[in-house]
Order: structure tokens, then C-alpha cells, then sequence
């Protein structure tokens, strides 16, 4: 496959699966009930998906917590996990196509992305997670010679997982693969925009030979089955990455339930600050303009904030809006598209909501800022630059989850460092500059917690991801910080007779 025609018609040829996988079966949801997924290109029906509703959570729940008493995942020696996990990736490797194609029908993400990025890093993600497996040592700390003090640390138990539309496979496999290693079973609740690869993998982890119930992708409406994970009283854990306004309702619900632990990730407003100091601009033009259209910007660490030093600033955008011409807009099955669609149309008035609120307050939009490709069906907008922006600004405060970027300009290190903090958010940040010391003050001085210098970037896999502020709250994903939410640390004193 190499043209859009192949990809489409793969994509179009493949056998959907559209039901729930609870206790290691494919099944309708316990209504009967279904919701529409819809293609963001096109505009039209790709299947119907069942409709899962609290009494679907509570099957789900009861075979997590069957298996997990039982044993059969909770006490396996973790070096047998680790083989299973492995086995795991494995597969999602051997039907990487497909999984590929499947985001893109869903997402409207370009194709080249998911083939290279999405789906490539995700298996290696669940790689390193499940290499861990065995190497989650515990410790014994020093006791009197009459005692044997232990430190051991434990399987939470049962996790939901509650995952978002823009990264479907990328975030889950976050959630999934430190859940896994540490021995809990499983509930994962797909947004209802992008069910389809996730509902998939579900049968690959069975597959793989992780035990029935340990795993189980429940789709459904999040004030259903969202609403059911979050009130659960036999549920250890929810980790959510979304918006700040569902992550609230988590904390609630935890509250009114059985005060289950929640990890959650809300979003960003993400700086990229350019000081003047910067001798060779290309570089940063590249990855600012990586930074705020991949993924269409929806992408939860977008560089959606450019904070600019005014002796620069015309260079800056010169170079910017010659590089947003290369980033083309068109359809996500094509190998040459760099920007697709917008997920619904729904967050598309969204998007081009908050770009005519940006005119409104006295923004300038000298780059895009349109709907295109209208006859499609599909719901595209065209890369976007707004400059004159202040920070009290809503499109200064707002994310805007789209490929928008807010152009804010500077005198000093110091405005820079202000205007950057100026935020509820503290995700990400990104520093350009030619001087060691300024890249020094202004990673510390960021509230933000991934800070990348002279490029844009989240890390690999190692790096701990989770914001400061109204980002994030409980725990991170990714590294050896995303296993500490999904155990419990145990303190054993036994007195030696």
C-alpha cells in the first residue's frame, strides 16, 4: 500500500469489531444499545458500537475482580507477565496495518503518522513497561537484629482506565502496559469518538495469553460508562487523561464512592518561547511548527503559545507562515497529508469558535484560520496564526485542542518567564535559545512538567509525562513513576523469636 486509494480501501475492507471484550469475549452491550463512529474526513457512519452503560461496567468489574483474587495475573511470577507482555507486543507489531488504519479512520490522523509514530511507539512503550515486570524490586531497610523489616509493594488491584480520542492507542498502551506489569486487572473505557483499535487489541492481549477478565475494553458514553468507573466502589484505581472538566468529576466521584485513587492528565496551554539569542532560526521553526500541528494540534502538549522576543518576532513568523504552507491539509489516507481532520464536527465550531474569539479580542489572524476541504464531509481547518495576542486573552487561556498557534511578544527574559507561567495549565514548555544559562533559568523557572530545550518534546518512554498546576493530579504516566499509582507499598515488621 502506498497511494491513498490503497490505504482507504484497506481501511474500508476490514473486519470491524464493534462489541465489548469483557472476560475475554467479544459481546453486545447488556442494552442492547449502540452509538454512531464516525469517519472525521468523510463526515460519515463507519459502524455502530455498543453502547456499554453501568451494568456492562459492573460484568467487567466482577470478572476483574474474580481473576484478580484468583491469582492467575496478580501472584504469576512477574518474569512469566513479563513473557506474556512481550508476547503482547508481538502481535500488536505483527498487525501494526491494521491498527494504523484503524486510527486513522477514527482519528482523521494522517497516515503517516499513525504508521510511524502512534502505533511504532506504542509497541515499544509496552515493551519497556513489560521489561520492568521482573525489576520492581522491594526493600528491606534497616531493623534491629531481632527483626526483618520489609518494604513490599503490591497490585492496587482493579484499574479503569478512562482514554481519550486524539491518541487512542498511544495513551491506552501508557495505561496498559505499567497496569499489566504490575499484576491488576483491567477495565479500559475508550472514547466514544475512537473505540474501534482499542475494542481490537483487546482480543490480541487475550491472544498473547493474558488471562480472561484481566483485560477488558468496555466502550460506551462517558456520562454512562465513564460516570459507572468513576462511582464504582469495587474499582482500586482510575487514571483519565482528558479535559479538566471530566477529571473534576473523577475527584467527585472518588469522593462520593470509596475514595479509590485517581491519576489524572488535563490538558495544557504550552509555551514556546524563542529569545533573540538564537542564531540559526530553521531548527526552530521546525519544531515550533511540529509543535502546534501534529496531530492537527490535538495533541494535549501543543506548543499553542509562541512567546517571542520583539527583536525577532518578524523573522520568527516570516519563516513560520512559510513553513505552515508545507504542512498540507487533505485527506488522512493520503501518504502526503501532514494535517487532517478534526475529530467531530462538534470540536470543529469549537476550534473556529475560539479563532473568531481571538479576532473578537483583538487578535490578529495573518495565517489560515478557516474551515477547508467543506465539500469532503470532512472537518478540516487550516493551520492558523494569530499574533497581537495578550495573555488575558481567550485564546491566550483556552485550549483550543487544534492547529492554532497564539503569537505573544516579549522584551525580556524575565516577561518571557512570566507570560509563560501565566496559565491554570502547567503541562509542557518548550525554550529555544543559543545560551546556556537562559536554557537553565528557564527550565527551571517553567511551571510545567516536561521542559524540552531547543526542540519540541515529550521524552521517550522513560521520561515521566504529568503537569503541574490543573494538568495533572495523582501521578504520571510513562517511566518508572507510571507503575508507583498502580501498586500499593506494604510494610512488613516481623519480630524474630
Amino acid at each position: 500500500m502506498n497511494t491513498m486509494t490503497d490505504f482507504r480501501k484497506a481501511a474500508l475492507s476490514l473486519k470491524l469489531e464493534t462489541g465489548a471484550f469483557i472476560d475475554g469475549q467479544y459481546r453486545p452491550a447488556i442494552s442492547g444499545l449502540t452509538f454512531d463512529t464516525v469517519d472525521p474526513s468523510t463526515g460519515s457512519l463507519i459502524a455502530k458500537i455498543a453502547s456499554g452503560d453501568e451494568k456492562d461496567i459492573d460484568y467487567a468489574v466482577a470478572a476483574a475482580r474474580r481473576v484478580f483474587e484468583a491469582g492467575s495475573w496478580s501472584r504469576m511470577p512477574p518474569r512469566e507477565r513479563k513473557k506474556i507482555l512481550l508476547r503482547f507486543a508481538d502481535l500488536l507489531e505483527a498487525h501494526m496495518e491494521e491498527l494504523a488504519l484503524l486510527e486513522v479512520l477514527d482519528c482523521g490522523k494522517p497516515i503517516t503518522d499513525a504508521r510511524t509514530v502512534d502505533v511504532p511507539d506504542s509497541i515499544e512503550t509496552l515493551r519497556w513497561h513489560a521489561e520492568l515486570a521482573d525489576k520492581l524490586h522491594d526493600s528491606v531497610p534497616q531493623s534491629p537484629s531481632d527483626v526483618v523489616a520489609m518494604i513490599v509493594r503490591e497490585p492496587i488491584g482493579v484499574v479503569g482506565a478512562v482514554i481519550p480520542w486524539n491518541f487512542p492507542i498511544f495513551v491506552a498502551i501508557w495505561k496498559i502496559a505499567p497496569a499489566l506489569a504490575g499484576g491488576n486487572s483491567l477495565i479500559l473505557k475508550p472514547a466514544e469518538q475512537t473505540s474501534l483499535s482499542l475494542i481490537r487489541i483487546a482480543a490480541l492481549a487475550a491472544e498473547a495469553g493474558i488471562p480472561d477478565g484481566v483485560f477488558n475494553v468496555v466502550p460506551g458514553l462517558g456520562h454512562e460508562a465513564g460516570k459507572a468507573i468513576g462511582l464504582h466502589m469495587d474499582i482500586d484505581c482510575v487514571t483519565f487523561t482528558g479535559s479538566g472538566e471530566v477529571g473534576r468529576y473523577f475527584l467527585e466521584y472518588s469522593a462520593k464512592s470509596n475514595l479509590k485513587r485517581i491519576v489524572l492528565e488535563c490538558g495544557g496551554k504550552s509555551p514556546a518561547i524563542v529569545m533573540k539569542d538564537v542564531r540559526d532560526l530553521q531548527p526552530v521553526i521546525d519544531h515550533i511548527a511540529t509543535g502546534i500541528l501534529f496531530c492537527q494540534g490535538e495533541n494535549c502538549s501543543a506548543g499553542s503559545r509562541l512567546i517571542v522576543q520583539k527583536p525577532i518576532q518578524d523573522r520568527v513568523l516570516d519563516a513560520l507562515k512559510a513553513k505552515f504552507d508545507e504542512w498540507k491539509v487533505g485527506d488522512p489516507f493520503s501518504p502526503d497529508t501532514r494535517v487532517g481532520a478534526m475529530i467531530e464536527e462538534k470540536h470543529l465550531s469549537k476550534v473556529l469558535g475560539l479563532i473568531d474569539a481571538g479576532r473578537q479580542e483583538g487578535g490578529s489572524v495573518t495565517h489560515g484560520g478557516n474551515r477547508v476541504l467543506e465539500e469532503s464531509g470532512g472537518f478540516f481547518v487550516q493551520p492558523t496564526i494569530i499574533e497581537n495576542v495578550k495573555s488575558s486573552m481567550t485564546i491566550a487561556q483556552e485550549e483550543v485542542f487544534g492547529p492554532v498557534l497564539s503569537v505573544l511578544t516579549v522584551e525580556t527574559e524575565e516577561d518571557a518567564l512570566s507570560v509563560a507561567n501565566d496559565t491554570r495549565f502547567g503541562l509542557a514548555a518548550s525554550v529555544y535559545t543559543d545560551d546556556l544559562n537562559v536554557a537553565h533559568r528557564l527550565a527551571r523557572g517553567i511551571r510545567a512538567g516536561t521542559v524540552s530545550v531547543n526542540c519540541f518534546s515529550e521524552g521517550d518512554f522513560a521520561m515521566p509525562f504529568g503537569g503541574y498546576k490543573e494538568s495533572g493530579f495523582g501521578g504520571k504516566d510513562k517511566g518508572l513513576a507510571a507503575h508507583d499509582q498502580y501498586l500499593e507499598s506494604k510494610s512488613i515488621w516481623i519480630q524474630l523469636r
